[in-house]
């Protein structure tokens, strides 16, 4: 049995924690008026006369307003030059107004209004009547088909996802570290969930146990939870049924959680009982993938490169070659912040230049399919010198969690 694998209760697991989120600052209002500005400065220079924000996570990015998506439209209109204005229903003034961090003018609409006037409305009254109106890209279409209909002819809607990426893909320092707090908690929920784990346990209780684990350290429970035992882990996102724990399974726990909005995703593969010469193998190519795709992320490089050094060192394996199995099944790794999964992507078509303040997963996971996958999840940001991890990669198969090393230490 590898070390911190097995041996405690539940509760003792549990016990073991402790709350983490002490009094980490959230994102202050003077940041959420840089972003303003510097969104503005780019839709000057691109010719853009507003953007358009849909609740969720451009919303929350730009104003601070935490609001989540419904069939009613709450969002924000930006102009190029002047203050944010909201829009929301009539009924929901007194909570938008509440919740708001920055002051500004809110356009309201009753029931049996149209919701897309009340936008263009909004639009009108920040000077906007023509020209190219950028709309949120998390949009659901129903709601860009009715902004399409009561727009102007000489207004242009076109898809804001350029400009929002360009905003958000490089977080600043205060994002990295509500960030780097998530990640520590994470990592400190798989250590005590690798301690609780006996054989005949589900992976639904497991679940559950991570759930509990990560309120014990302050989170509001996890974001998501995959887990996953034996030839169940040779599917990335996992299967609809529970399994139970066998000697001698992988095991592959892949959840987060968030902190003021920003999100942790961490998996650990380690083995309950005797690993297989065969595990092993492919555990320690997951590892040295890893490795590469970390040693290929240099300032300037593109996004591509980093994907290409994983995928190299596993077709030197013989595994692959690209997307073939055995080997690696998908991308390399994602953006991270206010999203699980957002830009830029480490995966051959993305040639985004690796830049200050940009955040990845790495997680070239290798799939042996019928038999098990190895997905070993960190994820790193880019600083002024290089990357830095956020957490550190598992130490060894015997020893994922290097507890001998912080024995000795």
């Amino acid at each position: 049995m590898g070390l911190g694998i097995g041996g405690r209760s539940a509760d003792e697991a549990l016990s073991s924690l402790s709350p983490m989120l002490g009094d980490i600052a959230d994102i202050q209002p003077s940041e959420y008026q840089a972003r303003q500005a510097k969104v503005q400065a780019l839709m000057r220079q691109q010719g853009v006369a507003a953007l358009v924000l849909h609740a969720g996570a451009n919303l929350r990015y730009f104003s601070g307003l935490i609001w989540h998506a419904s069939e009613r439209f709450v969002g924000a209109v930006l102009p190029a030059e002047g203050p944010l204005r909201y829009v929301a229903p009539w009924f929901e003034l007194g909570t938008v107004g509440e919740m708001m961090q920055l002051s500004g003018p809110i356009h309201s609409w009753h029931e049996h209004e149209n919701a897309y006037a009340c936008v263009q409305q909004a639009l009108v009254a920040a000077g906007v009547r023509q020209g190219q109106v950028a709309l949120d890209e998390t949009m659901p279409y129903f709601m860009v088909d009715g902004l399409q209909r009561v727009a102007p002819e000489q207004m242009q809607l076109f898809s804001a996802a350029n400009l929002t990426a360009a905003c958000r893909m490089q977080k600043s320092a205060q994002e990295i570290a509500l960030m780097q707090r998530a990640f520590d908690m994470t990592l400190a929920v798989h250590r005590a969930t690798a301690s609780m784990l006996h054989e005949g346990i589900s992976s639904t209780e497991v679940a559950a146990f991570i759930d509990k684990a990560h309120r014990r350290v302050g989170a509001n429970g996890s974001s998501f939870v995959i887990v996953l035992f034996g030839a169940a882990s040779s599917f990335p996102h996992g299967v609809k049924h529970a399994q139970h724990l066998r000697d001698g399974d992988v095991v592959l726990i892949d959840t987060g959680c968030y902190v003021h909005g920003y999100t942790s995703d961490l998996t650990r593969s380690y083995v309950f009982g005797t690993p297989s010469a065969r595990v092993r193998e492919i555990w320690a190519l997951e590892k040295q993938a890893q490795a590469a795709a970390f040693a290929a992320a240099r300032l300037g490089a593109p996004c591509s490169a980093v994907d290409a050094a994983a995928r190299s060192c596993l077709e030197a394996a013989g595994l692959g070659p690209g997307y073939e199995l055995p080997g690696l099944p998908h991308r390399t790794g994602h953006g991270i912040g206010l999203s699980i999964h957002e830009q830029p992507y480490l995966v051959g078509s993305d040639h985004t230049p690796l830049a200050p303040g940009m955040c990845f997963s790495n997680e070239p996971m290798i799939v042996v399919p019928g038999e098990f996958g190895i997905r070993l999840e960190d994820h790193f940001y880019m600083g002024e010198q290089g990357p830095h991890w956020f957490t550190l990669p598992s130490h060894s198969l015997d020893d994922p969690f290097g507890l001998a090393t912080k024995a000795q230490g």
